[in-house]
């Protein structure tokens, strides 16, 4: 289990750094093919997540019990300290002992002489009155007790509490920090949801359908890597959770339409388009990255899609008026799933809790009207402009869509939104935003609009 615990510090170590995040630094690790057994491989990522999830309150507890200031603790020290504090709080299977004892190991060989001995003071002290710490007041000081009692920023939880009042802070915060259970998204070119359950019951535990999603299926435990999973490598299903499945069913893609996914990353809606259009039609996908676009090429392979082209572009430089890319000159349909703060993913990205700070909300409203503008002038008239992030803050919701319609007239906010299922619309408000959020509906915290132009 040492080797686990290495490479989870390897990671907390590397995410400090600030250059990759953490779905790349795992994506690394996992194309090294680390030897680490399936059983290490659980307690890594426990590890991992566990100590991301749960690191305010575990550096409020090291900052009482530190004979050392806590910022001037050497980093890889501090992850050593949490990754064995954790340990001691959070995994009842592992001895007191273990979590001690290899904690000092690891810090022989990764950190300063001295810090050993640190360690082991500090975590032996800790395993035995970590029960008994206080937490700030609520009374006079409600936004750092709910800081550290629920393991986040002092900002963020100020600025949910501004939006959304404590109970319901509370519970989006309680929501974020449980571990989700993995989503999918059947391909109905391939398979239907029900034949895809039941030849996923082998393979993992507690399948259910999801409530809003027609594709969906929800599930815990599986027995092997999803890539290994044989359904997977047939192309029956992709990993996308619910929320995201919506946005696909929000642009409302027809076979035959021309379609542009403007920031297509890996391919998650990408492919869900494709199949709504029934791999009939144009569907070109457009990211910044050739990497991506060359794992998006392979991903549609293995889903059985032919439609697609990609194209490597910035959106951030306008197009020409007279832009025409492989006899593309005009969108039924375009999707333009932003760059964001991605706070609505959370459960499933905690590192971004630490990486993002509140002064980068204004960059990510300008970059995001920027990408709009021009994409405006490619959709034809009566076409359709779906705008998504996985986020639920003002700056890159509403603001930015009052931004994109001060300057466009021509577009409007489409207000009879045809193709979603009945039970979407509960999800659809006043002003024909869907919004959805991890404490009302099990799902990641998304916004999407469907512009028309007029």
């Amino acid at each position: 289990m040492d080797d686990s615990r290495k490479t989870a510090l390897f990671v907390l170590n590397s995410l400090d750094k600030g250059c990759r995040t953490l779905d790349r630094i795992l994506e690394d690790i996992q194309n090294k093919e680390t030897a680490l057994s399936r059983r290490d491989q659980a307690l890594f990522h426990a590890l991992v997540y566990g100590v991301l999830r749960w690191r305010g309150r575990l550096d409020w507890i090291i900052g009482l019990f530190s004979k050392i200031r806590i910022d001037k603790i050497e980093p890889a020290v501090m992850n050593i300290l949490r990754l064995g504090l954790f340990q001691i709080i959070y995994l009842n299977r592992i001895p007191v002992s273990a979590a001690v004892n290899t904690s000092v190991e690891i810090a022989k060989s990764f950190a300063s002489s001295p810090a050993a001995g640190f360690v082991n003071a500090f975590l032996r002290k800790a395993a035995g009155e970590y029960k008994k710490i206080p937490f700030p007041d609520p009374d006079k000081n409600p936004v750092s007790s709910l800081a550290v009692r629920k393991s986040f920023p002092e900002w963020l939880i100020k600025r949910w509490l501004n939006q959304f009042g404590l109970k319901e802070t509370e519970a989006l915060c309680d929501a974020i920090n449980t571990i989700p259970q993995i989503t999918v998204r059947s391909n109905s070119l391939r398979t239907t949801r029900d034949d895809l359950a039941e030849r996923l019951a082998a393979d993992v535990r507690q399948i259910e359908n999801t409530t809003y999603s027609p594709d969906g299926i929800r599930f815990i435990k599986p027995d092997r890597p999803i890539p290994e999973i044989k359904a997977f490598k047939d192309g029956w299903f992709q990993v996308q959770d619910e929320a995201a499945q919506l946005v696909a069913c929000l642009l409302n893609p027809r076979p035959g339409d021309t379609v542009l996914d403007a920031c297509a990353g890996l391919g998650g809606k990408t492919g869900h388009i494709a199949q709504m259009m029934k791999n009939t039609g144009r569907l070109l996908a457009m990211d910044n990255q050739a990497d991506r676009l060359q794992r998006l090429e392979s991903e549609m392979k293995r889903l059985g899609i032919s439609i697609v082209t990609t194209c490597n572009y910035d959106l951030a430089v306008p197009f020409d008026r007279r832009f025409s890319y492989m006899g593309f000159s005009g969108f039924d349909r375009i999707l333009l799933d932003a760059p964001c703060s991605g706070l609505g993913v959370l459960r499933r990205n905690p590192d971004a809790k630490w990486s993002i700070s509140a002064n980068r909300f204004n960059r990510y409203k300008a970059r995001q009207i920027n990408f709009l503008n021009n994409l405006a002038q490619l959709v034809k008239p009566s076409g359709a402009l779906v705008y998504a992030v996985c986020s639920t803050e003002p700056e890159e919701n509403e603001e930015v869509i009052k931004g994109f319609l001060n300057k466009h007239p021509e577009f409007v906010v489409k207000n009879k939104l045809e193709g979603l299922p009945k039970n979407v619309y509960s999800l659809i408000n006043q002003n024909q935003y869907l919004k959805t959020f991890p404490h009302i509906n099990n799902m990641d915290g998304f916004f999407a609009v469907c512009f028309k132009r007029v």
